[in-house]
């Protein structure tokens, strides 16, 4: 082994075998991980940039609004100064940068308290709400889109999946907002079953749970059940049959697996709008989430906490779809590696 790089061993004159690392950062999987880091960067500083702008977009005075609409001229300039709003969009939008960096977002005009404080505060209640909604979407998807694509297939049933098809086209078309106003009619204001309100218990969890799932869920119980339909009529599917396997087996172990890919590949979309979705479904519940304090924000022209606020969605959304893609190599590395 004397005279021979640290880094390489020879094997032939001429021809060096890659060393452990090598490989490693050769690998197709270190470099697919690579490529997708390297797209949530792009996609934050894009974020970013464009919540910053947005932003300035957004019609009237942040410096009137926070000192008082009554505040003497004198008053409202040296809070814009305070603000740093006296200075040039470039250096405003380098300071904030800056900020973003040393994990400081600045302090919310309307509320005088760190932004961070209130991400904090709130984002819980987002999150938990968000997940639940995720979690029951995806799970009833699946579930109901393989139990309905095995009923109908080969043209079976027809009148099932009339049914079927016509529900859940009207059904995820629905706006979340929609869903909710009509699920508080039903639920809690006709009957006074649940609470039409906050954050008290178990029970305020369901209506504005299902309001959040419920478009998502139909979407792609759809898009389930026409996987489940193009998996049945391949040829290993008819091998399976004609081995009487069983239905537990067959569905659990061959046709399960094999629409998951693209399902997920879907998922990942609806699940972003979902997440985005709650804004409007925390309004109407008086959910204690970011919902609310976005839209008062908004109205009170309040930019660190708008921009914090709309970073942390986006955020979230860039983080499922991680998560998606990491599922997907985990099902079918294969087939996902050689797509990217």
């Amino acid at each position: 082994m004397t005279g021979q790089s640290p880094t390489t061993i020879r094997t032939a004159p001429g021809r060096a075998r890659p060393t452990r690392a090598s490989a490693l950062v050769s690998h197709p999987l270190t470099t697919y991980l690579l490529r997708r880091f390297g797209y949530i960067l792009i996609s934050l500083f894009v974020l970013v940039t464009i919540s910053f702008l947005l932003v300035q977009l957004i019609p009237g005075d942040p410096a009137r609004a926070s000192a008082g609409e009554s505040a003497p001229p004198e008053a409202v300039e040296a809070r814009r100064i305070e603000l740093g709003l006296d200075k040039p969009l470039v250096i405003q939008y380098l300071v904030f940068w800056r900020g973003l960096f040393a994990g400081d977002l600045g302090d919310s005009i309307s509320l005088r308290i760190p932004v961070i404080d209130v991400i904090t505060g709130r984002a819980p209640a987002t999150l938990e709400l968000a997940f639940i909604a995720v979690a029951i979407a995806l799970v009833s998807a699946v579930c109901l889109g393989l139990m309905f694509g095995a009923l109908t297939r080969s043209g079976r049933r027809y009148g099932t999946e009339v049914g079927f098809t016509s529900v859940t086209a009207v059904v995820a078309v629905i706006p979340e907002f929609l869903a909710g106003i009509i699920l508080v009619y039903l639920f809690a204001v006709s009957v006074e079953l649940l609470p039409v309100a906050g954050r008290t218990g178990p029970e305020s969890y369901v209506l504005p749970v299902i309001a959040l799932a419920i478009g998502p869920c139909a979407a792609l119980t759809r898009i389930v059940r026409a996987e489940t339909l193009t998996v049945l009529r391949q040829d290993y599917i008819r091998t399976a049959r004609s081995k009487r396997m069983s239905p537990v087996r067959l569905y659990g172990r061959h046709v399960l697996p094999n629409l998951l890919t693209s399902t997920l590949t879907i998922s990942g979309l609806l699940l972003g709008g979902m997440i985005a979705g709650t804004v409007l479904v925390e309004s109407i519940f008086a959910w204690p989430g970011l919902g609310g304090v976005i839209v008062d924000s908004i109205q009170g022209k309040d930019y660190p906490l708008i921009q914090a606020i709309v970073i942390f969605y986006g955020l979230v959304v860039l983080l499922i779809n991680l998560v998606v893609d990491v599922a997907l190599i985990l099902l079918d590395p294969r087939t996902t590696l050689d797509a990217s």
